[in-house]
């Protein structure tokens, strides 16, 4: 790591409500990476005649158990359970509901409120909360770092091209990109996810088709500046080639504008993708989502448990990412050296 770049990190570390709010998202973002040992329908270990079985991460059959059916064994089911007791034990995680399975012992109509057993209430299907919570914010985040990654990959790209040769090639592009920004992004991505069949990759290629011009400015400009300095004309005179001079000489020293802008991106993305699947237009109904939930909590006013629920999730990871952008910009500013 360059003097540099340890002097940023530094300057990052000393921004205490940035770093703090980094370390929280980084505890959010492993848990619900972890989503699967933390809220399932299976147990995580099962031991059964000096055997152990982790379901979790392997499907068995019910005759695996003492059961009759080939099938998957139903762990939720009180055969099934009674089998494991009679000849072991289980051992279950700390939420014994997936995203997709519902409360089946439910003594009220659904959506139920928040009770000892499902701790922020169920929705409209009798599925629990904190469960969709946990799985919904790991495909967001997932999304967006994956969108946020392929979009700052391309506008760069773009941007050092455009700033690289300037001249036809930079005002063709500009051109390109001001009619490209004055598209309704939010309305064409409705108009062209209506067309296919819900899919998070059809999904994200689209989002991507209106993501990447976020960074060509930035990029642009820096390469505008840069692509006269002495240090370019003495590679250019000793023959080295223009991709060589563009992406190893030029964008390491561009980088740093393009690097904070990196969580506002990230913010954006799944903001993006919850409004979608707000409107119905986001990822497939199979799949947990915070936009889903906060579209419950639309249709279900009676049951301010989800609305509340979807709020709080978004607004507390959104504050963070903003946060930890602002601490990020404040690092890169070259003011603060």
């Amino acid at each position: 790591m360059s003097p540099l770049m340890q002097a940023r990190l530094q300057r990052f570390k000393q921004n205490r409500l940035g770093f703090g709010c980094f370390i929280v998202f980084a505890l959010i973002f492993i848990l619900s990476l972890a989503a699967e040992l933390i809220a399932n329908d299976k147990p995580l270990l099962v031991k059964y005649e000096n055997s152990l079985y982790m379901p979790v991460f392997k499907a068995y059959p019910e005759t695996t158990f003492g059961g009759v059916f080939e099938t998957e064994a139903e762990y939720k089911d009180p055969a099934v359970q009674q089998l494991i007791q009679d000849q072991g034990w289980a051992i279950w995680p700390l939420i014994e509901y997936s995203y997709q399975s519902p409360n089946l012992e439910l003594a009220v109509p659904v959506p139920s409120p928040p009770t000892s057993d499902n701790w922020l209430g169920t929705d409209d299907q009798g599925r629990d909360v904190l469960a969709r919570i946990l799985y919904g914010l790991r495909v967001s985040m997932l999304f967006g770092f994956a969108l946020t990654l392929a979009s700052a990959a391309l506008g760069i790209i773009v941007g050092a091209i455009q700033g690289y040769y300037g001249g036809w090639v930079d005002l063709l592009g500009q051109r390109i990109l001001e009619v490209w920004g004055g598209l309704p992004m939010l309305f064409m991505v409705m108009i062209l996810v209506s067309m296919f069949s819900p899919s998070v990759y059809w999904l994200f290629l689209i989002m991507l088709l209106f993501g990447w011009p976020t960074l060509v400015g930035l990029v642009r400009a820096e390469f505008l500046r840069a692509r006269n300095f002495d240090y370019v004309r003495a590679a250019r005179s000793l023959g080295v080639s223009d991709r060589t001079i563009m992406f190893r000489h030029i964008l390491p020293n561009a980088m740093s504008s393009s690097l904070s802008q990196l969580p506002f991106m990230l913010t954006a993305n799944i903001t993006a993708l919850t409004a979608l699947d707000f409107l119905g237009y986001g990822l497939p109904p199979d799949a947990a989502s915070l936009g889903e939930l906060l579209l419950q909590g639309k249709n279900n006013l009676n049951a301010p448990w989800l609305a509340l629920s979807g709020f709080f999730t978004l607004a507390i990871v959104l504050s963070l990412l903003i946060y930890i952008g602002e601490a990020t910009r404040d690092a890169f500013d070259p003011r603060r050296q």
